[in-house]
């Protein structure tokens, strides 16, 4: 198999694509089966439609699923289109149910019906099987294509089974053993029937430890408990622990990065527009909403200034350190939700306790508010001549540190205690309400310092 590199990707593309052009199917095939899948995706993604319409002919459509697999799902939906309804039915079935039910939960009914009806009616009987389970739940990322044996089988029987469905199972390290009903009632290995003899029966070697998620888990929680067991998979249960399916290590990065977008997009008040292929309008539409709503809130930085209109009034240098205090502050309540929000993902703040990581956090801030106020309250002093408005300025940072950290880290977790995403606690959202907060103690301390030597 060929894998390109850059010096050859060029050439090779130019060749393959010279081979389309020509109607030259011998050549294409086999300049372009000789590729990684990875490549092959590449190179199709290069090629206009009327070169795209000869890749259909030259390969089957058992060829093309990989291809086809590939592809973002934007990409996806565009070559469907292009594709005649048998040949796309052919090629459904040769993929596994779970990412053709991820493909179909992302088109129109009428489209995904035809195509079901065209297809192999087990396949698309699995392929429906997934579409009824609720989005973001193991049912719906579990794959059908799995491979269960009972615990009466000997271990040459199960060989014998591999070589003949192993072909079409998306992994085969793990086997499940079932009972007579289909409960789940074990698990055993390839390394466990390669080591043990012909006439041992999978009830002998089988582990009936076995590590199971529900139908209903959230798949997050999936991902995170093959993460802890280092699974490559994991089986799929009913509340009578019957066994539906298995969810694969590499669904569980897809899950992972498609958690790792959300959250990315809640944190920063982006939700549904770090996609760069929006365009600039749908992006704006999606983004526009949150910063309306954070505009709104900062007004309270101006209700804020003009309470404390007078102590501005009586030294108006206070005015030139304002971006710094709510700057300042507003960064550090951005990280400590930054390790909020990491921590309520990965479990670690279970371990760890509420409290805890609330005064960890606090802690933090106050140590980095103690050496920016130093330094502040130094610069200001040699360089204006005036240690008194750098201790106002500096003990203000210090407060306002510790105090953002205790924001950025409480909001996310009293948001998960809902049982909402703590993402949704955005920067944004936690820099603006710092911003407000820190300018009161910035304006309370300078009220109150300048109230004393008055």
């Amino acid at each position: 198999m060929v894998k390109l590199n850059e010096e050859t990707r060029e050439n090779y593309m130019e060749n393959i694509i010279k081979a389309a052009v020509k109607e030259d199917i011998e050549e294409f095939r086999l300049l372009f089966l000789e590729l990684h899948p990875a490549d092959q995706t590449d190179v199709f993604l290069s090629l206009e439609k009327p070169e795209r319409k000869r890749v259909y002919e030259f390969l089957s459509p058992e060829e093309f699923a990989e291809i086809f697999e590939g592809l973002e799902i934007d990409e996806q939906k565009e070559i469907a289109l292009e594709l005649n309804e048998r040949y796309a039915a052919e090629m459904f079935n040769s993929m596994y149910a779970d990412d053709v039910a991820d493909f179909f939960g992302e088109l129109d009914h009428e489209y995904a019906r035809d195509i079901l009806l065209a297809m192999d009616h087990e396949d698309a009987d699995d392929v429906r099987e997934l579409l009824t389970y609720e989005e973001g739940t193991a049912g719906s990322i579990m794959t059908k294509e799995f491979i269960s044996v009972k615990a009466a089988d000997t271990v040459g029987d199960v060989i014998e089974l591999l070589r003949q469905e192993g072909p079409d199972a998306e992994t085969i390290y793990y086997l499940y053993v079932v009972d007579e009903i289909g409960k789940l009632a074990g698990v055993t290995s390839i390394r466990d029937l390669i080591t043990s003899y012909s006439d041992e029966t999978i009830e002998n070697i089988m582990s009936t430890r076995v590590v199971s998620v529900h139908v209903k888990t959230d798949q997050e929680e999936v991902a995170q408990l093959i993460q802890k067991y280092d699974f490559l998979a994991a089986p799929v249960v009913t509340d009578h622990h019957m066994l539906l399916g298995i969810v694969t290590v590499d669904d569980v990065i897809d899950v992972l990065e498609e958690e790792a977008t959300e959250d990315l997009g809640e944190i920063t008040a982006s939700r549904g527009a770090t996609d760069v292929t929006l365009t600039s309008f749908q992006a704006a539409k999606r983004r526009t909403p949150w910063i309306v709503l954070l505009m709104f809130f900062g007004l309270g930085t101006a209700e804020v200034i003009s309470t404390f209109e007078e102590t501005l009034e009586s030294v108006v240098l206070l005015a030139a350190f304002i971006p710094m205090v709510m700057g300042s502050a507003g960064n550090t309540g951005t990280q400590s939700l930054a390790v909020a929000v990491r921590a309520l993902a990965t479990g670690t703040l279970e371990k760890r306790g509420f409290w805890k990581t609330i005064i960890r956090e606090f802690s933090t801030g106050l140590f980095i508010g103690v050496v920016c106020g130093v330094v502040i309250t130094f610069l200001l002093g040699l360089f204006y001549g005036d240690f008194f408005l750098g201790a106002i300025v500096g003990a203000s940072i210090m407060i306002s540190l510790g105090t953002s950290s205790v924001i950025g880290t409480t909001i996310p977790m009293i948001i998960n205690k809902l049982k909402m995403d703590p993402a949704i606690a955005s920067g944004p959202f936690i820099t603006t309400l710092s911003d407000i907060i820190s300018l009161m103690i910035y304006f309370t301390i300078a009220t109150s310092l300048l109230q004393s030597v008055s």
